[in-house]
């Protein structure tokens, strides 16, 4: 074999295993041995330089630095894709395309929306000679030499793969005499991007916000030595030349047999198999390795897709269908404070209503006053709202430049609303409490907690009941409920007598609580649903926790310094053991913990999103019967982060560190003991 045959044989194996490792996501042989290829293709090439192609591998490498990017003249527009956010937005759609063409049959082909950088991709017989951005859609700026760079974009086209015998014919014609088109996104995975900015925050540089905007500032930079150290990939959507297709579904099947990664997407034959992809799609958006903010939706025949034609700056047969925002901008309307179980003062912004994250949102919390003066918020300010799954919407940015000079200033109360005791605010602390333990506001919402489910879980018993009893005097004391009588119930407005009876069932019923339960119950700071699972592990009895030291309490994982301060400190208080005292006289009875099964033992979930099984407090109470633990934060100590509908912020983090996240029918296989 003379060189030149040895050096297309190079480039026919390397460009193989590049076709592989980014397109079927495979590896045959080891990154070590496609490098020594590599370094054998190159070394041939430096001694023959006359037999350097542009395709060749090796040509992937920086070149010299740009002044300046030459502007590209789009042979066809790139054009931009409506948005629609809702089905009804869908329906629309789909009606004003039959009044277009009221005789088509109307069918889609539905495709993830990488959230990327879009380019355009030259090919002329098969060898990649030019890469432009969209530009304003008409003309782009020409980074040829920086696309080059990405190991994912091929450098030469050829067929990996049997195709639609109706266009391979024409295809292999078109990469050996003609110019095929392609255009895609340019985008970096999560844990690459996340993996970038930890190596820029070392070194003292700034981050970027997203992985688009890193990979569009890659792209875009006159020295492609910067594009080069990134780890970009690029995915194809869309076949712009006319290679013989029909649909946009058949260049999805070509895509892949030329070399592209592309999204196999699916075939909708009505709008119902759109919505049901749409929300599959959501469903398992955290858990893909790359962001989306949508899916595309095509009509699927190209040539009705053609007769669609254009309106305003882009095609009437595509669509954006994004999913619902976990940002939005609203104004403040009003500014006012609530009072919690604990005292706790928290301010809570009225909005005009609006949807963020699925969900129709008009209050949003703006946490403590601090945050208020970081903020720099007023009334009547348009704000930006975030909410990220199960997060509770907060105000996340003041748009100030927004502002038309009638805003006007929130002042914090120095004093409780309700009672008037003066605002208190430990030094350490950030937010202002009311000390009055006999305030109604404070003991009112300590009614909500102690009748709550995670608590006594007093069937009918809401917040609408408790203010009733209350505003009537009927209960000043937690006890009180457990003395309740039918005949207190009855007189109550719109009490019947068959209600009354039920919730006097319901609260003898409640009368019998598992220790955990009646832990949670007491509003102990600190002291959530798995310390008090902890607590009542480890002593079992309400007598044996009160009694213990703060060095006893220590001992226990999880506890530290400050819960066991707050529960020393509760304990220790007279009132406190009267109210315990009291419940036991009205009737309480504490259930012992039991000795649980061992299954899980050892291992701790973190739950996030909505599951479709169950709810996420009975998920928790499976995975405590089987020996195992929950936790609302993650951290390294984590074992999995169960993953439901519409999942929050929690799977970027355990995605970063590592934590295993796992499918809804992935955790319920743990729970029956398979794939653990």
């Amino acid at each position: 074999m003379d060189v030149k045959e040895r050096i297309e044989s190079l480039k026919k194996i390397i460009n193989h295993h590049r076709y592989l490792y980014h397109v079927l996501d495979k590896q045959e042989i080891s990154d070590s041995a496609l490098d020594s290829l590599k370094h054998e293709l190159y070394l041939l090439e430096q001694k023959h330089p006359q037999l350097i192609t542009s395709d060749s591998p090796t040509q992937r490498v920086e070149g010299i630095p740009l002044s300046i990017f030459k502007k590209y003249e789009h042979l066809i527009p790139m054009l931009s894709i409506e948005d629609i956010f809702s089905v009804e937005e869908l329906n629309a759609w789909q009606e004003y395309l039959k009044r277009i063409t009221p005789s088509a049959d109307f069918e889609y082909f539905s495709e993830l929306k990488i959230d990327g950088f879009a380019i355009s991709l030259i090919y002329e017989k098969g060898i990649f000679v030019k890469g432009s951005t969209r530009g304003n859609g008409k003309i782009g700026e020409d980074v040829t030499q920086n696309l080059k760079t990405i190991e994912s974009i091929p450098l030469k086209l050829s067929l990996h793969k049997n195709v639609d015998p109706a266009i391979e014919k024409h295809l292999k014609e078109i990469i050996k005499n003609g110019v095929i088109e392609i255009r895609g996104e340019v985008y970096m995975e999560k844990n690459a991007f996340e993996k970038f900015n930890k190596e820029l925050e070392k070194k003292g540089e700034k981050t970027y916000a997203n992985p688009r905007n890193l990979s569009a500032g890659s792209i875009r930079q006159l020295n492609s030595k910067v594009a080069a150290s990134r780890p970009l990939k690029f995915l194809a959507y869309d076949i712009v030349t006319d290679i013989g297709q029909k649909t946009h579904f058949q260049e999805h099947q070509v895509l892949p047999g030329l070399g592209f990664i592309t999204d196999p997407g699916k075939k909708c034959r009505n709008l119902d198999e759109i919505v049901n992809y749409w929300r599959e799609t959501a469903r398992k958006r955290e858990m893909l390795a790359f962001q989306i903010d949508g899916i595309v939706i095509n009509v699927n025949d190209n040539s009705l897709f053609e007769k669609l034609g254009k309106a305003g700056k882009g095609f009437r047969g595509i669509r954006a269908f994004k999913f619902s925002p976990k940002q939005a901008t609203t104004r403040i309307l009003d500014i006012k404070v609530q009072i919690g179980r604990t005292g706790a003062i928290t301010p809570v912004a009225y909005l005009k209503p609006i949807e963020v994250g699925g969900t129709m949102v008009s209050r949003a919390t703006l946490h403590n006053e601090d945050e208020i003066k970081r903020l720099g918020v007023k009334i009547g300010d348009t704000v930006i709202i975030e909410r990220a799954g199960d997060v509770i919407p907060a105000v996340a940015k003041t748009m100030k430049e927004l502002r038309s000079g009638e805003e006007k200033e929130f002042h914090f109360p120095k004093e409780c609303p309700v009672c008037k005791t003066k605002l208190i605010k430990p030094k350490e602390e950030a937010v202002w409490r009311c000390p009055n333990k006999n305030c109604s506001a404070v003991k009112r919402e300590f009614f909500y907690h102690f009748t709550s489910k995670k608590a006594f879980d007093i069937n009918g018993l809401g917040p609408k009941i408790i203010d009733k009893l209350m505003d009537e005097n009927l209960i000043s004391s937690a006890s009180d409920i457990f003395l309740l009588k039918e005949g207190d119930l009855v007189p109550l407005e719109r009490f019947a007598e068959k209600s009354a009876k039920n919730l006097q069932k319901a609260i003898e019923k409640a009368k019998e609580i598992p220790l955990p339960r009646f832990i949670l119950s007491l509003g102990i700071r600190h002291v959530g649903q798995e310390t008090a699972l902890d607590l009542a592990s480890c002593f079992n009895s309400i007598e044996r926790i009160g009694k213990s030291s703060k060095m006893e309490l220590e001992e226990i994982n999880d506890i530290g310094p400050k819960v066991s301060q707050s529960i020393c400190e509760w304990f220790s208080q007279k009132e406190n053991k009267e109210f315990i005292e009291n419940l036991l006289k009205a009737g309480v009875k504490i259930i012992p913990v039991k000795e649980t099964r061992k299954e899980l033992s050892g291992k701790t979930f973190v739950l996030t999103g909505t599951l479709e099984s169950m709810s996420r407090e009975q998920a928790k109470d499976i995975v405590r019967s089987l020996g195992g633990k929950t936790s609302e934060s993650v951290s390294k100590n984590i074992d999995y982060l169960v993953a439901g509908e519409n999942p929050g912020s929690k799977t970027e983090k355990a995605r970063r560190i590592n934590v295993k996240i796992i499918s809804e029918k992935e955790f319920k296989n743990i729970l029956k003991g398979r794939n653990k």
